[in-house]
């Protein structure tokens, strides 16, 4: 059978679709699905290792510990990642990546495209395939790259959906609750008992000029706040007034002004809102790329959005965050460290999380004075790091100078 002879519909996840690609991939059907291994024989496999982590661009961000893990643990390994577009862009130039391989939503409607994709994983010759997704999408190309070992979570609400635990053949529980220590924990199938967090996204020359263009000529000065007013789903958006009283609060007490940051023109209509109601403490961003917009968050002080792929770069660059959480477990997805505050006022029990796009009332629940005194937590926790730092280097100066006269 040709690709473009495959008829089958993996929006609707059916094992019928899922046998279907088992016999148009006879040379990967040899493999199983469901075949399991000694973990410990794995460790000798790790020399050429897959991550399958197609979106959200928040989740993938989330995902970057486990790369920098694995370049720890096996440094000489061959490291690949299998991401969307929108996700590839913040990954790329990473130095603990050796290949990284860009695909779309579109190729899952376009069997040429899915037969063509994994035509260039088995080309590369995983040994092992790690799904940090879950679903059938992303464990489906894990099977297709042809790796004998493929690690995945095993069934829960969150993770390891769909058909995933069919498609995956190494299977793991994982106790931690947030994306990022989950991730973490599945590489213990590997041997890895290593906890450490580390994102060290790359900074490219190009988005360095840019942000400091931007900041000049907008008059911006260190300190400076990032405000994200967007959301991917309706249940994240937080009200523009809010933000502005929180902006001019920021302005007036501390003397930061705030770059409002946007995507898209229903975004920068809610950001000129902002602007306008902010009592002149706060200026619009011009349109950015996600990668101009980590170097402009790195600039920055503290930054202000809810559960959105912004709010995680912030975490990833070590940009003090606040982060408002609508629906979604604030244990699972709040701003990553202890140097940031994650705040939430309710959210939807499990027996609605159907309704988590759509249900509003959790980010409403979020006040104005909730999210001021997060912003002054970390601003008072800034300033007594400030003071410290400028004692420390009065008393070095003073020791200097002590030192010479004796001399």
């Amino acid at each position: 059978m040709s690709p473009t002879g495959l008829s089958c519909n993996l929006a609707n996840h059916g094992l019928q679709s899922s046998l279907i690609f088992c016999h148009v991939f006879p040379s990967l059907h040899s493999y199983g699905l469901c075949c399991s291994r000694d973990h410990g024989s794995l460790l000798s496999m790790a020399k050429r290792i897959l991550i399958v982590r197609l979106s959200a661009i928040g989740d993938s961000i989330l995902s970057v510990p486990v790369l920098t893990s694995l370049r720890r643990n096996f440094p000489t390994a061959e490291i690949g990642w299998v991401t969307e577009r929108a996700s590839a862009q913040l990954i790329q130039g990473h130095p603990a990546l050796d290949q990284l391989f860009v695909t779309s939503k579109s190729t899952f409607k376009k069997p040429r495209d899915l037969w063509e994709l994994g035509k260039q994983l088995r080309q590369w010759k995983p040994d092992i395939t790690l799904d940090l997704q879950g679903l059938t999408k992303s464990s489906l190309i894990a099977w297709l790259s042809g790796a004998k070992n493929r690690i995945g979570f095993h069934h829960g609400h969150f993770d390891g959906r769909e058909l995933s635990t069919w498609f995956n053949n190494q299977l793991f529980q994982a106790d931690a609750e947030h994306i990022v220590d989950r991730g973490l924990e599945l590489l213990g199938l590997l041997g890895v008992s290593d906890k450490r967090v580390e994102f060290n996204l790359p900074e490219m020359i190009q988005d360095t000029e840019f942000a400091d263009k931007v900041l000049q000529s907008i008059h911006f000065k260190s300190p400076f706040a990032i405000v994200n007013v967007g959301a991917g789903w309706p249940s994240k958006i937080w009200p523009s007034d809010r933000y502005a009283s929180v902006a001019k609060h920021l302005g007036q007490l501390w003397g930061v002004p705030s770059l409002v940051v946007w995507s898209g023109e229903q975004e920068r209509a809610a950001a000129e809102q902002v602007i306008g109601q902010s009592g002149g403490f706060a200026q619009l961003s011009p349109s950015t790329t996600l990668t101009q917009l980590r170097s402009l968050i790195r600039r920055s002080c503290l930054f202000i959005g809810s559960d959105t792929g912004p709010m995680h770069l912030s975490v990833a660059v070590g940009t003090p965050t606040v982060g408002m959480i609508g629906p979604m477990p604030i244990q699972r997805v709040r701003p990553y460290g202890a140097n940031n505050v994650g705040i939430q006022k309710g959210r939807l029990p499990e027996s609605r999380l159907s309704d988590r796009k759509s249900d509003c009332v959790p980010m409403l629940s979020i006040q104005i004075e909730d999210v001021i005194l997060a912003c002054d937590t970390i601003m008072l926790r800034l300033d007594q790091a400030r003071a410290k730092a400028a004692q420390l280097t009065d008393t070095s100066e003073t020791a200097l100078i002590r030192s010479s006269c004796i001399q």
